[in-house]
């Protein structure tokens, strides 16, 4: 079931050219979207933060369990042995290092199983628990191996997918991170059945032929260590995704039809009170005698201060200095217009149809008859 190197740069030469683009495209776009859809970067909230907190711990349990120590003995490279040196010798090996040389009722069990060479075959491709536990396999029937692996392949598996589905319900963590329990779920689901296929379709005749303790497949350790290693990638990058989407960095959803018109109507709310109170001020200082005398003395003095500015001498002459270095007059007056524009522009827009709809009184008056006409009739 391995692949060589010559078919994996293969399959990178042709499918690097047309999957590249795609995929730096994709980068862009999600990093691309909090700023289309205006959106700040946010912190977490806390139950996006417990649902992080809880994969890192499983993520944590995971890398844990492939350190040596946490990991099922092998016995041949334990004792340095090939897989066909005799039985008696490999177990005396074994004893050697056990407390007071003596083995455990397990390692008897797996001493009885070791007498035949497929037994040996099957004890690289299940594992000691299974070769030395199971009470109704049979070296005749590797299948029946197979069958009692089972359970204990998928207690991990099930164990995260548990996990996932806590951390991304809409309950216990909100909606941005629900919108990725489909994705983990496939994703647990097809690292399970890779898991439960790769085991049930290798070769485990393949280590017979093989004479030299490096050169054995140790099919049982590489596929725990993978399989633990896959599941923390995936409970890491589940992590690393929902901090993403809770935080507005990317994989932004955009807000739907209702949100948005619902934060216009309360933006349009917000403008309509601050209209309505300078409304009541100016009405204030209308009424008021004092306040009004006031404001009318401001104007006043602030129109005597400007006529009295351009009267000065630098000013004149600054003005002067302007038109004979022939200032843009038309690209002012064009940017002070836009700027009116974005400052009235919604003002002059609703105003525009129905002053220009309405005829002027001239118009709409019938012409009178003039003098002149009246002595005629």
């Amino acid at each position: 079931m391995a692949i060589d190197w010559g078919t994996i740069k293969s399959l990178l030469i042709f499918f690097g050219p047309l999957l590249l683009p795609k995929a730096i495209s994709y980068y862009r776009s999600i990093r691309a979207a909090p700023h289309l859809h205006n959106l700040k970067v946010a912190p977490l909230s806390p139950s996006l933060v417990r649902a992080i907190a809880i994969l890192s711990a499983v993520v944590l349990i995971f890398l844990l369990r492939i350190l040596p120590i946490f990991s099922p003995e092998n016995i041949f490279t334990v004792t340095q042995s090939r897989l066909q040196i005799p039985t008696e010798v490999l177990f005396n090996r074994l004893s050697s290092l056990r407390p007071l040389h003596t083995l455990t009722p397990f390692d008897l069990a797996l001493k009885n199983k070791f007498a035949s060479l497929e037994s040996r075959l099957l004890y690289l491709q299940f594992g000691p628990d299974v070769l030395g536990n199971c009470p109704f396999c049979n070296s005749d029937d590797p299948t029946s191996y197979l069958y009692y692996a089972i359970p204990s392949i998928m207690t991990p598996h099930v164990f995260n997918l548990v996990v996932i589905t806590l951390v991304t319900s809409n309950l216990f963590s909100g909606s941005k991170a629900a919108a990725w329990r489909t994705p983990a779920t496939i994703s647990a689901v097809v690292l399970t059945v890779l898991d439960l296929y790769f085991t049930s379709s290798f070769n485990h005749q393949v280590n017979s032929a093989r004479l030299r303790l490096p050169d054995l497949d140790l099919f049982f350790w590489t596929s725990r260590l993978l399989r633990f290693i896959s599941l923390a990638v995936l409970d890491l990058v589940l992590a690393g995704v929902i901090y993403l989407t809770g935080t507005n960095r990317a994989f932004v959803t955009p807000p739907s039809p209702v949100e948005r018109i619902e934060t216009v109507m309360r933006g349009l709310g917000n403008i309509k009170g601050k209209l309505n109170a300078a409304g009541v001020v100016k009405n204030t200082v209308t009424r008021d005698e004092g306040l009004r005398g006031r404001s009318n003395a401001y104007w006043g003095h602030e129109v005597r201060l400007t006529r009295e500015m351009m009267e000065e001498e630098e000013v004149v002459r600054g003005m002067n200095d302007a038109l004979e270095n022939r200032l843009d007059i038309k690209a002012l007056e064009r940017d002070a217009e836009e700027y009116t524009k974005g400052v009235l522009g919604g003002l002059m827009a609703f105003n525009a149809g129905p002053v220009s709809a309405i005829p002027s009184p001239a118009a709409a008056t019938p012409a009178t008859p003039t003098m002149e006409h009246q002595k005629e009739d």
